[in-house]
């Protein structure tokens, strides 16, 4: 093996361990736990990681190889914007959870006499599932709403120090072979992090109902919150406002 084919599999290798820790960022979890709060099987909630994998892989790959084709540059700018629509997506997940969550509550104001006292207490009634089907069909199904957030995220996250590496790679070919590996490590980190946000659920599922509500309340404030924040601090509010 020549010097310069060791330091190409040292960027292939190196493109498989950044795509793991892409996968970890707190926006890819903040949105992908939006959706894994709402199963209750560690299959489907996979399947939702994959889903996220397999669009932002797409996105890399078509960004990334106009890159690598145009050696096109990412201005401020353009990433300041991108990085905003991230952050009003979050906002728009987490805001869905926490609107199906208040739909399937409802707040009641009960009276009742103690002692020749009437007191009013006010309690939240959950609704309950519906037992539609008397067995559930462990099917894997593609899901569409996770591909097109992994999607806005390969976009966002173009991951400026993969496009650097993309942009020096000496061919088209080992460019989408890198982006490919990226995106490999990618869906098998979010993968992982799917699987661990979706066991509290599947243990709480159909026994303890306000921890699992209380998870979802979690997933959706987090998302909302961090989409704020994430939509304020990238400046493009405050530079358009100058």
């Amino acid at each position: 093996m020549t010097p310069a084919d060791f330091s190409i599999w040292s960027t292939l290798t190196l493109g498989f361990v950044l795509g793991l820790r892409h996968a970890l960022d707190a926006d890819h979890l903040a949105a992908v736990s939006t959706f894994v709060t709402e199963e209750k099987s560690l299959l489907r909630s996979s399947m939702i990681g994959i889903s996220w994998g397999m669009g932002h892989t797409a996105a890399l790959m078509v960004f990334g190889l106009g890159v690598a084709a145009f050696r096109l540059a990412i201005t401020p700018r353009f990433s300041q914007l991108l990085e905003f629509v991230v952050g009003c997506m979050l906002i728009g997940l987490g805001a869905g959870v926490l609107f199906k969550l208040a739909r399937g509550s409802a707040l009641h104001a009960h009276t009742h006499t103690h002692e020749g006292l009437a007191h009013t207490h006010l309690h939240v009634h959950v609704a309950e599932p519906k037992h539609e089907h008397q067995h559930q069909h462990r099917t894997l199904r593609f899901r569409g709403r996770p591909f097109v957030v992994g999607v806005v995220h390969g976009l966002a996250g173009t991951a400026a120090l993969m496009m650097v590496v993309v942009g020096a790679l000496p061919s088209m070919f080992l460019a989408a072979i890198y982006i490919l590996i990226f995106g490999v490590g990618s869906i098998g980190g979010m993968v992982i992090m799917s699987l661990l946000m979706s066991v509290p659920l599947a243990l709480a599922a159909n026994r303890l109902r306000i921890l699992e509500r209380a998870i979802r309340l979690v997933a959706g404030l987090f998302s909302l919150g961090f989409g704020g924040y994430l939509s304020w601090e990238v400046g493009l509010i405050q530079s358009l406002m100058r």
